[in-house]
C-alpha cells in the first residue's frame, strides 16, 4: 500500500522536481517507510512514490521502477494478490524476475499482453505507467475501485495522485469548488463516479484504464472491466453447488490477502461478513489470527463488542477491544483534512478509531467490506422489491401526488426519499434511495451561492439501473457502482491510509464478485424480506451457533445521541457561519430536537464546512449540471 503521484509537462517544459517533491510529501502518511523519485530523461515526466512496505520489504521494492530495458517506469498503491501465479506464468514465457515484489509482475504483464494487462490482475490498484516506446502514459484501476486516483488535465499538462491533496500541493493548480460535484455531494452524501469537489478535476472509475498520449496531450478512457449480466435464464443452479464453491471461493480469498512479510489483523465488528473473513482465516492461518473490534459501552446496539467476542473466542483468535469513549468532536477537522472531498459518512470516525487501534499491532488489516453490496444485505432492497409490485397496481397519476405530498413532509421522517421517488419508474426510485436533499431544497441551500440545483444526479444515478433485471439484480447493481466505491472505499481508505495501515477486502475478489453479480439468483440474495441468503447459508455452516446472524447493524456511531451533548454545540458553531441557507439550517436542527432523523443531514453539511475551511478553497461559479 503506498501513495503516488506524478506530473507530465507541455510539450518542451520539464518537471519542477521541487513541486513534484512537495506533491509527494501531502502524502507521507501513506507510505512512511520509503520516498521514491523519478524523472523521464527529456524531463517531460515525473513520477513520485510513498511506500507502506507490505510485500519484499527489502530495497528491491523501491518505486518508481523500472523494468530490465529502462523503458517502462511504475508507480503502483495497492496489492496484485495473484501474482505468485502470474509470476509463474510470465516466467513459462520467457520472463526473468528480479525482486520478490509483486510491482515487478505489473511490469512484465504489461509487457507481456499490453494494454489487456490489468485483466490479469486480482487485486486492489491504482497505477500509473510511462512507456517510453509508445510515448505514452497508462493508468489504471481495479475493478470494484478500492485504490483511489485523481487527475487533472488543463493546458497541456496532466497532473495526477492518489489523493486530492497531492495536486493542490502543485502550484499551478487552481482549487476552486465544482458546483456541479457539490449538488452531487448534497444529494447522496458523497461526490459520486467521476466528478471530483474541486473543478477540473477527475477520478478514474472502478475497473478503467486510462491513457495519456505525450505526442498530442490526448486522454482516454475506457472500461476494461464491467459487472457481469443477471443470472436471468441460465440454467437452473444448484444451490449446495454454489454455497460450496463461495466457500472455497472465499476461503481462498481470505488466504491470499493473508499474504505479508508484515503482521496482519482482522477488523471484527461481529457482523456476518467480517465474522466469516475471520472463519475462513482461522482456517487458513497457521498460527491464531489477530482480530480487533471498537466498542460503545452503554450505547445498546451500537455495541457490537459482545458478538464479536462470541465469534473471537469460538475461533481462538487473539482479540483485541477498543472504548469508543476516545471519540471526540476534535477528531473531525483532522478527518475532513484526510479525506479530500467532503464526506457525510460519520461511521468514519469509527473506521479511523479501529485503524489507529490495529496499526499499534499490525499494519495489514482484512474487513468485511462489499458483502452488502454483492449479496442484497441492505433493507431498501425490500423497498424495491415492494415497489416495484405496487407499480404494477397504481396508476402512475396516484404515485405523482403520493411523491408531491412527500416533497412537503420535513426532512427527517423515515421513506421521504423513497416516496419521492415512487412518482417514475424503477429506475428513478432507484436514483433517490437514501436522499440526503431533494432538489428542491438543494436549491434552497445553494442559493445563497448562486448555484442552481436540477435533479441531474438522481437522473444519473436512475440511469445505472439499466443493468437490467429485478428490482434486486438492479439496485444491488446500482450500489455496487456508487454507494460502494463512492462512500464505503473511500471511507476505508482514507481513514486506514491516514494511519498508514493497509486494508484489504476478500469479499471484493473479482471471482466472488462475478459468482454473486452473474450467478447468484435473487432468491439467494434478497427474497420476501430475507438479506444475503446465500452468505448466511454459509455463516450457519461455519460460524458459532450462538451468534445472531439475523441482525443488520452498520458500522456506525450512536450521532443522535452525542448531538444533545459537545457534538450538538460544535455543530450549531459550525453552522452559525455556514455558507448554505441558514433557514434550512435552522429547520433541520429544529427537526433534530424534535426527533426527527436530521443528523445525518447536519453532519454532511458541517463536514462540508470543515473541509472548506482545511484548504480554503473558492466557490466556483453558477452551474445548471
Amino acid at each position: 500500500m503506498c501513495g503516488i503521484c506524478g506530473v507530465a509537462a507541455a510539450p518542451g517544459q520539464r518537471v519542477d522536481v521541487g513541486v513534484l517533491e512537495a506533491m509527494t510529501a501531502t502524502i507521507r502518511h501513506r507510505g512512511p517507510d520509503d520516498q521514491g523519485l523519478w524523472q523521464s530523461p527529456d524531463g517531460r515526466v515525473g513520477f513520485g512514490h510513498r511506500r507502506l512496505a507490505i510485500i519484499d520489504l527489502s530495497p528491491g521494492g523501491h518505486q518508481p521502477m523500472h523494468d530490465p530495458s529502462g523503458r517502462l517506469t511504475i508507480v503502483f498503491n495497492g496489492e496484485i494478490y495473484n501474482f505468485l501465479d502470474l509470476r509463474g506464468e510470465l516466467e513459462s514465457l520467457g520472463h526473468a524476475f528480479h525482486t520478490q515484489s509483486d510491482t515487478e509482475v505489473i511490469l512484465a504483464a504489461y509487457r507481456q499482453w499490453g494494454l489487456a494487462f490489468a485483466e490479469h490482475l486480482n487485486g486492489m490498484f491504482a497505477l500509473a505507467l510511462h512507456d517510453a516506446d509508445n510515448d505514452r502514459l497508462v493508468f489504471a484501476r481495479d475493478r470494484a475501485g478500492e485504490k483511489p486516483l485523481f487527475y487533472a488535465h488543463v493546458n497541456g499538462t496532466l497532473l495526477f495522485a492518489s489523493e486530492l491533496k497531492a495536486l493542490m500541493a502543485n502550484p499551478s493548480f487552481r482549487a476552486e469548488v465544482d458546483p456541479r460535484a457539490l449538488n452531487e455531494y448534497l444529494t447522496y452524501g458523497y461526490v459520486p463516479g467521476a466528478l471530483s469537489i474541486l473543478r477540473g478535476v477527475r477520478k478514474l472509475p472502478q475497473g478503467s484504464l486510462m491513457t495519456y498520449d505525450l505526442r498530442n496531450d490526448r486522454v482516454d478512457v475506457r472500461r476494461y472491466w464491467r459487472l457481469p449480466p443477471p443470472p436471468n435464464g441460465q440454467p437452473a443452479i444448484d444451490d449446495e453447488a454454489l454455497l460450496d464453491e463461495l466457500e472455497t471461493l472465499l476461503a481462498d480469498s481470505v488466504r491470499m490477502r493473508l499474504i505479508a512479510d508484515v503482521p496482519v489483523g482482522i477488523m471484527l465488528s461481529g457482523g456476518v461478513d467480517s465474522s466469516l473473513v475471520t472463519a475462513m482465516a482461522a482456517r487458513v492461518s497457521s498460527r491464531p489470527v489477530k482480530t480487533f473490534t471498537i466498542t460503545f459501552p452503554g450505547h445498546g446496539t451500537y455495541d457490537e463488542a459482545p458478538h464479536a467476542r462470541l465469534v473471537a473466542k469460538h475461533f481462538g483468535t487473539d482479540h483485541t477491544e477498543l472504548p469508543a469513549e476516545a471519540a471526540s468532536v476534535d477528531l473531525l477537522p483532522a478527518l475532513a483534512r484526510q479525506y479530500d472531498e467532503p464526506m457525510a459518512d460519520s461511521s468514519m470516525v469509527p473506521t479511523y478509531l479501529v485503524s489507529r487501534l490495529i496499526r499499534q499491532h499490525a499494519t495489514v488489516a482484512l474487513g468485511g467490506d462489499g458483502g452488502d453490496e454483492l449479496f442484497g444485505g441492505y433493507l431498501h432492497y425490500g423497498w424495491f422489491e415492494r415497489q416495484d409490485k405496487i407499480r404494477r397496481l397504481v396508476p402512475r397519476l396516484l404515485r405523482r401526488g403520493v411523491s408531491a405530498a412527500a416533497k412537503r413532509l420535513p426532512h427527517g421522517v423515515r421513506g421521504r426519499g423513497y416516496l419521492i421517488g415512487s412518482a417514475g419508474d424503477l429506475n428513478w426510485s432507484i436514483g433517490h434511495a437514501n436522499l440526503f436533499f431533494d432538489v428542491d431544497t438543494r436549491r434552497k441551500l445553494l442559493a445563497p451561492l448562486g448555484i442552481d440545483a436540477t435533479s441531474a444526479p438522481e437522473q444519473a444515478k436512475a440511469t445505472l439501473g439499466d443493468y437490467g433485471g429485478s428490482a434486486v439484480q438492479r439496485a444491488t447493481a446500482v450500489d455496487f457502482q456508487t454507494y460502494l466505491v463512492d462512500d464505503i472505499l473511500v471511507k476505508v481508505d482514507r481513514a486506514s491510509m491516514l494511519t498508514s495501515l493497509e486494508v484489504r477486502a476478500p469479499l471484493l475478489d473479482p471471482r466472488i464478485i462475478e459468482l454473486a453479480y452473474g450467478r447468484t439468483p435473487d432468491r439467494l440474495r434478497y427474497a420476501h424480506g430475507a438479506r444475503k441468503i446465500l452468505l448466511r447459508r454459509l455463516a450457519e455452516r461455519v460460524l458459532p451457533k450462538e451468534l445472531d446472524i439475523a441482525r443488520k447493524h452498520g458500522f456506525s456511531i450512536p450521532i443522535d445521541r452525542w448531538l444533545r451533548g459537545d457534538w450538538g454545540r460544535t455543530f450549531a458553531e459550525i453552522l452559525a457561519e455556514s455558507h448554505f441557507d441558514r433557514g434550512v439550517i435552522a429547520a433541520l436542527l429544529r427537526g433534530q430536537e424534535r426527533g426527527l432523523v436530521n443528523a445525518p443531514r447536519i453532519f454532511s453539511l458541517v463536514m462540508f464546512e470543515l473541509w472548506m475551511r482545511e484548504y480554503r478553497v473558492s466557490i466556483g461559479g453558477p452551474s445548471t449540471s
